[in-house]
């Protein structure tokens, strides 16, 4: 989290009922808006991601309808599952943990829908667990050639903020999203954006929590939130965008993009010589907010425990893999710069030696010349 963050968490409890927070929570919503790219609603709720899905889905769906859950990763089968729970019908597409949607299955499960049950469409933009990045734009041809009204539902938990997103020009109805990645503010606030179009096709009955519409347009300060608000995360994700609108978001993605390219050329030397390999093979279908790692069994974990235990850098386990403790992943996005890649790759290089694992030779020079190159 950046220390701008931070301080302006560091505060004492503001007053809720008038004053200095209600014009600023009323600043955050054009912000988000542009991050998102969206002239659409918002609403804020206080929560994790598993939240924003519920929240995305009790306003639109009611027990017995059905959606179409694309998925590529654990968070696309999490996102189905919660449906599930909710009494939706869920017909799950899985193109596995390594390849992107196919659009060819997609067409085809949509012309089998003869009736138009399908509600939603649903899909992670990135699926955290995989590193896979998903072609948005190309789905909302997918329905619009299908002449297919579901909504297209998207995840952008771990994107926002990092890959490009355009959530109008893309034609996507509903996305969301999470504070603590790309918004680089402590986990405890996910959103959900939504269109006239979705707006329109609000269920009848939605719990007084999960209703989006009084948060999106509150007559009221406590309607943001349906109580309490959540007041030092909004001081915080107020820094936080204002440090992406002092880059300027299209630098943000760039930077992302720039560092991502530093990490893959890294890691394709050290895979030259030992078992080290990307989960993407296509560059241009990887995420460049997180990347998926493989070793051999037991050497994924062994790797973390000594880069953590003995360096000081914590990797994210093998989430939905297997086996999974030949797996691990790396968050690149947020608040990350050349010098804390950089860091991360000659970490990670020292364990790859400490741990005996066997691989190429010059991985760290390899990252410092991608990111030397694009200055």
């Amino acid at each position: 989290m950046p220390d701008a963050v931070l301080r302006a968490m560091h505060r004492a409890s503001p007053n809720i009922y008038e004053g200095e927070l209600h014009d600023l929570t009323a600043s955050l919503i054009p912000d988000l808006r542009r991050v998102a790219r969206t002239t659409g609603d918002v609403a804020i709720y206080i929560g994790n991601g598993h939240a924003a899905w519920e929240a995305s889905l009790a306003n639109l769906c009611a027990p017995g309808d059905r959606v179409l859950v694309l998925c590529t990763g654990r968070f696309g089968h999490g996102w189905a599952e919660m449906a599930e729970k909710l009494g939706l019908v869920v017909d799950v597409l899985d193109f596995g943990q390594t390849a992107t949607v196919d659009a060819g299955r997609v067409t085809a499960a949509l012309a089998a829908d003869t009736d138009g049950a399908i509600k939603a469409v649903l899909v992670c933009q990135t699926d955290t667990s995989t590193g896979i990045r998903n072609d948005v734009a190309a789905l909302r041809g997918v329905l619009d050639a299908a002449g297919h009204a579901a909504l297209l539902m998207v995840d952008c938990m771990a994107s926002l903020g990092c890959d490009v997103f355009e959530m109008d020009a893309w034609g996507v109805d509903v996305m969301v999203a999470g504070c603590q990645k790309g918004l680089m503010t402590p986990a405890g606030l996910a959103f959900v954006f939504f269109n006239a179009r979705a707006a329109a096709r609000q269920v009848a009955r939605v719990s007084a929590w999960w209703d989006w519409t009084p948060r999106a347009r509150p007559a009221q300060f406590y309607q943001y939130f349906d109580g309490t608000a959540p007041t030092h995360h909004l001081y915080g994700l107020r820094a936080a965008l204002d440090m992406i609108g002092a880059e300027g978001l299209e630098n943000v993605w760039t930077r992302h993009a720039v560092l991502s390219r530093a990490i893959w050329a890294a890691c394709d030397v050290w895979g030259s010589a030992g078992p080290l390999r990307l989960n993407v093979t296509d560059a241009g279908l990887r995420s460049h907010s997180v990347t998926s790692i493989g070793l051999e069994a037991g050497q994924g974990d062994a790797l973390r425990r000594w880069c953590e235990h003995t360096a000081g850098l914590t990797l994210g386990i093998g989430l939905g893999r297997e086996p999974a403790d030949a797996w691990f992943r790396l968050g690149h996005m947020g608040h990350v710069n050349a010098q804390m890649i950089l860091g991360l790759v000659a970490t990670l290089e020292a364990g790859l030696i400490a741990c005996r694992i066997p691989h190429g030779a010059g991985g760290a020079r390899a990252a410092a010349e991608v990111i030397a190159a694009a200055s």
